[in-house]
């Protein structure tokens, strides 16, 4: 059973965007960027919503550089039609956690979110996800934020698995998430 891991990049306090501020908020540097690279090769099937679907493609479908051309990509939406430009790429117009609880079944390759909010909140919710990883950029994006990410998550504990510093201020932090039904001690 392929393990499922749900990937974001975050600002401090808890963004996934900023209006006018470049992409990741202007703090990639080569370490980074450089296991960005690497973590591309990996063999794993991506998962995406349609608005990250939309945004990447329009950045990397079809460029000579597409680190993603060759990695096969799911997106689930009920808006987007078939076909779908970006190479690789197949649609799901079903139900986003029942397709993934198949996937986890049948699937040989380890799955992994990008971005993709909203899909990522739904497989969470639904015990889903084998690894929460998140890479904190040191900024603050309280006037300009946008995508709050975890607005609508439910409760999880998190245990750490591992952590790595990128640049000396990018830190990567992968977790093991438990949902939990109340807070610790609070019995229902």
């Amino acid at each position: 059973m392929p393990d499922l891991m749900v990937d974001l990049i975050i600002s401090l306090d808890g963004y996934a965007a900023a209006e006018g501020w470049p992409e990741l908020w202007g703090r990639g540097g080569p370490e980074y960027l450089a296991f960005l690279g690497e973590d591309a090769e990996t063999r794993h099937t991506t998962l995406l919503g349609a608005t990250t679907y939309r945004m990447m493609s329009a950045k990397h479908g079809g460029t000579p550089d597409d680190p993603m051309a060759d990695l096969p990509k799911i997106v689930f939406s009920s808006v987007l039609t078939e076909p779908l430009d970006w190479a690789n790429t197949e649609l799901v117009t079903g139900d986003a956690v029942e397709a993934v609880r198949e996937l986890k079944e049948t699937h040989e390759r380890p799955l992994r979110t990008l971005g993709s909010l909203s899909l990522s909140r739904s497989l969470l919710r639904a015990g889903l996800v084998d690894t929460f990883r998140v890479v904190v950029f040191p900024v603050i994006t309280g006037a300009s934020g946008k995508e709050r990410v975890f607005d609508g998550y439910p409760d999880v504990s998190l245990d750490l698995v591992t952590h790595r510093i990128f640049d000396g201020d990018l830190q990567l932090l992968e977790y093991v998430p438990t949902v939990l039904d109340a807070p610790p001690g609070v019995g229902r």
